[in-house]
C-alpha cells in the first residue's frame, strides 16, 4: 500500500472525499513528524508508539575501496508495533 492507497482507504471508511482524506492523511503525518522533532513520543494506544533512539557516532567501510569512513552520529525514528496490531496482523 502506498500514500494514494491509504488516502483511498481514508476517504471510503471515513465518507470522505479523496481530497479531504489526503488532508487528514497529510495533517496526521506532519503532526506525528513535528512531535518526533520536538523529542516527544507519540503513542496510540493498540496501534503503536512512534519515539526517537539517538545512534552514536561510529567507523564504518566503504564497501568498493575498504577504505575507512567516518559515520556521524544521528537521530532516528522508530516504531513499535502495540498488542492491537501486533494481534491483527497475527
Amino acid at each position: 500500500m502506498n500514500k494514494n492507497d491509504l488516502i483511498a482507504s481514508v476517504s471510503d471508511s471515513a465518507e470522505l472525499a479523496k481530497g479531504d482524506a489526503g488532508k487528514a492523511v497529510d495533517a496526521v503525518f506532519e503532526a506525528i513528524s513535528n512531535a518526533l522533532k520536538a523529542g516527544d513520543d507519540v503513542r496510540l494506544v493498540g496501534f503503536g508508539t512512534f519515539s526517537v533512539t539517538r545512534r552514536a557516532a561510529s567507523e564504518g567501510r566503504n564497501p568498493r575501496t575498504g577504505e575507512k569512513i567516518q559515520i556521524k552520529a544521528s537521530n532516528q525514528p522508530k516504531f513499535k508495533a502495540g498488542k492491537g496490531l501486533k494481534e491483527t496482523v497475527n
